[in-house]
């Protein structure tokens, strides 16, 4: 399903055009909020609810990056949501894993900055603050690795993050793969704006409920398994 479809669907089971309407900000100004912008917050607020209830590969990336000599700091991509995994990449290509941990393990840990050596450990410290007078901080993270890179490393980042909406992007794979909870999701967001039957909103929640049960299966399940190390799914037969 792409977002055409998707936004006449939504239209359609709800009886509803979504008419302009106006509104105020506390600070006086006002706008109006068209049915375009309507419809695009329900989807965008489904695609939020799924991607933070199921571990898709689809919601994961990858980047490299380089450690600064001295540096116990290394800033996180605009995009960055959780980590996955961190690795250092020796000269030879090998891999050397890092182990997640608290900041102030850490700390404990490597309690003075000039405590140097490849690193072993990281964990997320907060927003990276920029070099102003006084720093700024930025909507982005940063790790703190311990001990302090005593080089310049090559590194490894695997993360989760928020895949471009299929409102912008018009294809996704959530929409490709998984409609069915794509527009439930985004139903129970709409009839819940339009204050609709109590009924009517608990049918959209369980047939969204059902449809999230299918992808945490998908997700979850068949992505992470298959026949040579778990073997097949067998069914008891009595």
């Amino acid at each position: 399903m792409n977002y055409a479809q998707l936004f006449e669907t939504i239209k359609g089971y709800c009886e509803n055009d979504f008419p302009s309407t106006q509104f105020s900000d506390p600070a006086g100004a006002t706008g109006t909020f068209t049915s375009k912008e309507q419809i695009d917050t329900f989807i965008q607020q489904a695609e939020q609810r799924i991607y933070n209830s199921v571990q898709f590969p689809a919601i994961r990336k990858n980047v490299t990056a380089t450690t600064t000599i001295n540096n116990q700091y290394l800033s996180s991509p605009a995009d960055f949501l959780a980590p996955y995994s961190l690795a250092v990449i020796d000269g030879s290509g090998n891999y050397e894993y890092l182990l997640n941990k608290d900041v102030n393990y850490i700390r404990a840990a490597y309690p003075s900055p000039t405590n140097t050596g490849v690193p072993k450990y990281y964990a997320i410290f907060g927003p990276t603050t920029t070099n102003d007078s006084p720093p700024v901080l930025t909507n982005e993270y940063s790790f703190i690795l311990g001990p302090t890179p005593n080089a310049a490393y090559s590194v490894e980042l695997h993360y989760y993050f928020y895949p471009e909406s299929i409102v912008t992007a018009s294809t996704t794979w959530l929409g490709d793969n998984f409609d069915s909870a794509l527009l439930y999701g985004a139903l129970v967001e709409a009839y819940t704006y339009m204050k609709g039957e109590a009924d009517i909103v608990a049918a959209y929640n369980k047939r969204y409920e059902e449809a999230m049960i299918l992808a945490k299966r998908l997700g979850d399940g068949m992505e992470r398994r298959d026949a040579y190390r778990s073997g097949q799914v067998r069914m008891t037969v009595n």
